[in-house]
C-alpha cells in the first residue's frame, strides 16, 4: 500500500508565523514533478508538535487539491494522549487520507502492552495506519516482538522504523507481512536491500528528484545507481541532522530558494553559524559533483 520515496513535507511559515499556503502549494507541485511517491502531512519534519489540528487539516486539504489521486497522501496523527490521537485519526479518515502516521507516545513512555493497546485502539478508526518508530525523539521503542504482534491487527499496514537497528529491520520482516520503510534516510538503501519497501524521507523536501532515482532504482534492483546515489547524498544526509530536525533541512531549503524563510516554530530556533557552514558546504559539494 505505502512504499517507494514518501516525503516528510516541511510546514514553510510566513512572516507572521502562520502557515504559507502559497509555498506549501509550491512544493507540492515540485514534488509531483519528481515522481515523489507520497507527502506525509504534519510529521515530526513538518514540525507536527507546533501545529494546531486546524492547521493540520487546512494543509491536508491543500495538497489534496494539487495532487489528487496521484499520490498517497498520509496524515500525522499520533500522540502522547491516546484520545487526542483517535480524533486526529478520525479527522483523517473524514479528510480522505490514504493513511495516519502514528508516532509512539512521546514523554509518557507506555510499556510493550500500552504501545498494543495504543496502536490496536488507533487501527479500529478503520484508516491504514504507519507505525512509527523513532526512539530518539519519543523515548519509547517498538521492540521487534511487538512490531510483529501488531502485524496481526487489522488496518496496521506498515512501520517507518527509525531506531538506526538493522537487526530490528531483520525482526520483523522475517516474523511478518508489515511494510518497513525506512526512517532513517542514511540507512534507506541499506534496508531496502533487505526487503524494506521505501523511505519516509527528509532529505526529499531538498533534492527530490535524486531521492526518488535512488529509492526507486534500489526497488528495481538497480544496486549500483542507488548506491551511487547513496554515497553521493550521504554527506548531505548526516548534514541534515546536526541539529534537530527541521532546523538545517529549512536552512538548505530556504539558501536554495525553495521556501523564502528558514523559520521554525519555537521553541526551534535558527542553525548556529558553525553548524550552517557545515551543512552548506556539504550541500556545496554535493552540487560539484552532480
Amino acid at each position: 500500500m505505502f512504499e517507494g520515496c514518501i516525503v516528510a513535507l516541511v510546514t514553510p511559515f510566513d512572516a507572521s508565523g502562520g502557515i504559507d499556503m502559497s509555498s506549501l502549494e509550491t512544493l507540492a507541485q515540485r514534488h509531483l514533478r519528481a515522481g515523489i511517491d507520497g507527502i506525509v502531512v504534519a510529521g515530526c519534519t513538518g514540525e507536527s508538535f507546533t501545529l494546531s489540528d486546524s492547521e493540520r487539516l487546512e494543509m491536508f486539504k491543500i495538497l489534496r487539491g494539487i495532487v489528487g489521486s496521484r499520490m498517497k497522501l498520509i496524515m500525522g496523527t499520533g500522540s502522547s494522549s491516546t484520545e487526542v490521537a483517535l480524533s486526529r485519526t478520525r479527522a483523517a479518515l473524514e479528510a480522505g487520507a490514504d493513511g495516519a502516521l502514528a508516532i509512539t507516545p512521546f514523554g509518557n513512555k507506555p510499556s510493550q502492552n500500552a504501545l498494543i493497546q495504543y496502536f490496536s485502539a488507533l487501527a479500529e478508526v478503520g484508516l491504514p495506519i504507519v507505525m512509527y518508530n523513532v526512539p530518539g525523539r519519543t523515548g519509547t521503542t517498538i521492540a521487534p516482538e511487538t512490531a510483529i504482534r501488531l502485524a496481526e491487527v487489522e488496518n496496521i499496514v506498515a512501520i517507518k522504523e527509525a531506531s538506526g537497528s538493522i537487526d530490528a529491520v531483520s525482526a520483523i520482516l522475517s516474523n511478518s507481512d508489515l511494510t518497513v520503510l525506512s526512517g532513517d534516510d542514511s540507512l534507506t538503501v541499506p534496508m531496502m536491500s533487505i526487503g524494506a519497501k521505501g523511505v519516509i524521507s527528509t532529505t526529499a523536501n531538498l533534492y527530490p528528484e535524486d531521492f526518488t532515482e535512488m529509492v526507486h532504482s534500489a526497488g528495481r534492483g538497480d544496486w549500483k545507481r542507488a548506491g551511487e546515489l547513496h554515497r553521493g547524498l550521504f554527506p548531505v544526509m548526516k548534514a541534515l541532522f546536526v541539529e534537530g530536525n527541521p532546523v538545517p533541512l529549512k536552512a538548505a531549503m530556504a539558501t536554495a530558494g525553495m521556501i523564502p524563510r528558514e523559520d521554525c516554530r519555537p521553541p526551534l530556533s535558527t542553525i548556529s553559524p558553525e553548524n550552517r557552514t557545515r551543512l552548506l558546504a556539504a550541500i556545496s559539494e554535493y552540487g560539484a559533483r552532480v
